[in-house]
């Protein structure tokens, strides 16, 4: 393992570089872990999170170390000529349009779930509460499953932008201790406001369309950091949703903290005018 690149500029803007766009790119997959570990039993969900990164990790460390062999995913298998609509499916492409037909069916499932009130009932009904509770194995191999579709995405950013092994490794060993450092908070969160909850469904869906669309090679062609622009504009959409969904939770907040005081302060002047009215005993002496 040759240490010595670890001294050039471009080693370390390579590193850097590859660490931002690994978080980035890994904040689909903390959503995906936020929604499925949610499903678990509370004094499970912290181990369920940490044990999704940890297969996160595993699995893109072992693509960085066949990256020879993940580049040859690319090479179409077969083609499809529809006259409209032709495109050369590679093992690459098969992955991401399975993996992306399920994050949109999990996507619009959870969101028929939430409408239907369906993790409140688990709360209060049993029957419920089996149907939407997971086990730690089965939450563990789903995030796993979908791990392996992130990780190709990820994986090859890094090979396209780095040319040192080590330098790939490192930026996501980096990058999945910096989630796993995050993600409980950001899990509590998105679970505990069902406004967030709700834009990270359909963040989910999102991203799945992005990637069936991907895979069948419908792209504007236009790249930022070896990411398409649509991937990019469904990135900045979910940001600004965010932004606006915190503006309008810090309203409410303040919306409900004025009207405390009001009415805490309404009762006052009503507790002192009372006292200072004269009971009846007092009007009847006079």
């Amino acid at each position: 393992m040759d240490l010595s690149i670890f001294t050039t500029p471009e080693a370390w803007i390579s590193l850097i570089t590859l660490i931002f766009l690994e978080i980035v790119l890994g904040v689909d997959n903390i959503v995906f872990i936020s929604i499925t570990t949610n499903r678990l039993p509370k004094d499970k969900q912290h181990i369920g999170r940490k044990l999704g990164l940890a297969g996160a990790l595993v699995m893109r460390v072992l693509f960085l170390c066949f990256a020879s062999w993940l580049v040859h995913m690319t090479i179409p298998l077969f083609t499809v000529d529809l006259g409209f609509f032709s495109h050369g499916f590679s093992i690459r492409d098969l992955v991401m349009l399975v993996g992306g037909i399920y994050l949109i069916y999990k996507g619009i499932e959870e969101l028929r779930g939430m409408l239907a009130l369906t993790e409140v009932k688990a709360e209060h009904s049993e029957e419920h509460k089996q149907k939407h509770m997971l086990s730690l194995s089965q939450a563990v191999g789903t995030i796993m499953v979908m791990d392996i579709v992130f990780s190709i995405d990820s994986v090859i950013t890094a090979v396209g932008l780095a040319n040192h092994l080590i330098i790939m490794i490192l930026a996501v060993i980096v990058a999945v201790i910096v989630m796993m450092v995050f993600i409980d908070p950001i899990s509590d969160f998105i679970n505990n406001h069902a406004e967030m909850k709700i834009l990270a469904l359909v963040f989910i869906a999102a991203i799945g369309v992005l990637l069936a669309v991907d895979s069948c090679g419908i792209n504007s062609g236009v790249e930022v950091l070896d990411m398409h622009m649509e991937k990019l504009m469904v990135y900045f959409a979910m940001v600004f949703s965010i932004i606006l969904e915190l503006i309008q939770m810090r309203y409410n907040t303040n919306l409900k903290k004025y009207e405390s005081e009001r009415a805490a302060q309404a009762a006052q002047a009503g507790s002192a005018q009372a006292a200072a009215m004269p009971s009846s005993d007092e009007g009847s002496v006079r």
